[in-house]
C-alpha cells in the first residue's frame, strides 16, 4: 500500500492511499478519514459510495462529511468507482465503465477482467483497512449518492450482520427497470435477468430488508427522479415494514449541494447506531 497523501483535518488525518487490488487487477485509489480517537484505538467506520462519474476524490472533498465524523469519533472511508487503468475497458459513455462500476461483478467481457467492485468492496478493501489503519470492523456503517446510494443498499441487504445502519442520497433504488440499470447490468452481467436481482435494493427490501436502521434523503427537484425510482424503494419499505425513515427534501436537487446539506444528520444517524450499546 502507498501514501498518495496525508492532511490534517478537524483534529484528525484525511489519507489517500492506493493499493494493487487483486480483485480489480489494477491499482486502486482510496480516501480514508481518521478521527483523532484513531490515535488511541479502533474507532467505527462509515463507508462512502460515490455515484457516477465520480472517483475517490468527489465525496472526499465536496460532501463535508470529515467534520462530522470528527464530532462523532468515526473514520470515513471513500473508495473509487471503478477499476482504473490504461488497460481497463471503458466506455464513451459517462455511465458506463470507468466511473461507473456500478458495484457488481461483471461477468461479461470485455468487464469481466476487471470490473470486480463487489468483491473489493465486500471483501478485498475492508479486509485491507482492517489491517492497517486502527478501524473496529464491528462497527460498520454504510451510505453513499446515487450509484452509490444503490450500492450501498444493495451491500448491506445482502451482507446481513455487516452494517449496522444504512442510509443513502438520492439512490438509484429500481434499476432492473430503470434506464439507470437495464444499461448497466445487461452489459456487466448480461441478459439473464435474474442474475440482476441481488443487485436491485427495490427487490432486495421486498425479498428481505435490512436488519437495522435506515435512512434515506431523496431532493423533490433532483433532475433524474424518474431515473431512481426513489417510490418504488418507499413503497417497498412500507410493504416490509421496514425499520427506516424515507425523506422528501423540497426544493433538492441531485448535485453535492444536496448532499452536503444533509450529511450532518446522516453521520449523526449512523453514530446512534455506531455507538448504540
Amino acid at each position: 500500500m502507498k501514501t498518495i497523501s496525508e492532511n490534517a483535518c478537524f483534529g484528525g488525518t484525511q489519507g489517500v492511499y492506493s493499493h494493487g487490488s487483486s480483485a480489480c487487477g489494477c491499482d486502486m485509489t482510496f480516501g480514508l478519514f481518521l478521527p483523532a480517537e484513531a490515535q488511541d484505538g479502533p474507532v467505527p467506520v462509515l463507508w462512502y459510495l460515490s455515484g457516477l462519474t465520480c472517483t475517490h476524490e468527489n465525496a472526499m472533498t465536496k460532501a463535508g462529511a470529515q467534520l462530522w465524523a470528527a464530532e462523532h469519533g468515526i473514520a470515513v472511508v471513500f473508495p473509487d468507482t471503478s477499476p482504473r487503468g490504461e488497460d481497463v475497458a471503458d466506455d464513451e459513455a459517462y455511465d458506463l465503465g470507468k466511473g461507473a462500476g456500478f458495484y457488481v461483478n461483471a461477468t461479461q467481457e470485455p468487464w469481466a477482467t476487471h470490473y470486480q467492485m463487489w468483491d473489493y468492496l465486500a471483501d478485498e478493501l475492508p479486509s485491507l483497512i482492517g489491517e492497517n489503519f486502527a478501524i473496529d470492523m464491528e462497527r460498520q456503517g454504510i451510505t453513499g449518492h446515487s450509484m452509490g446510494g444503490h450500492g450501498a443498499l444493495t451491500l448491506a441487504m445482502n451482507l446481513p450482520g455487516r452494517f449496522l445502519s444504512v442510509s443513502a442520497f438520492a439512490p438509484i433504488t429500481h434499476p432492473t427497470s430503470s434506464d439507470w440499470g437495464k444499461k448497466q447490468l445487461s452489459a456487466y452481467l448480461g441478459t439473464d435477468e435474474t442474475t440482476w436481482a441481488k443487485h436491485d435494493s427495490t427487490l432486495l427490501m421486498r425479498e428481505k430488508g435490512f436488519d437495522g436502521p435506515i435512512l434515506i434523503d431523496q431532493g423533490s427537484s433532483d433532475q433524474f427522479l424518474d431515473l431512481l425510482k426513489p417510490e418504488a424503494l418507499a413503497e417497498a419499505m412500507t410493504a416490509k415494514r421496514q425499520q427506516g425513515t424515507f425523506r422528501m427534501q423540497p426544493g433538492y436537487d441531485h448535485s453535492y449541494f444536496f448532499v452536503a446539506s444533509f450529511m450532518e444528520d446522516h453521520v449523526a444517524f449512523h453514530a446512534d447506531a455506531l455507538y448504540a450499546g
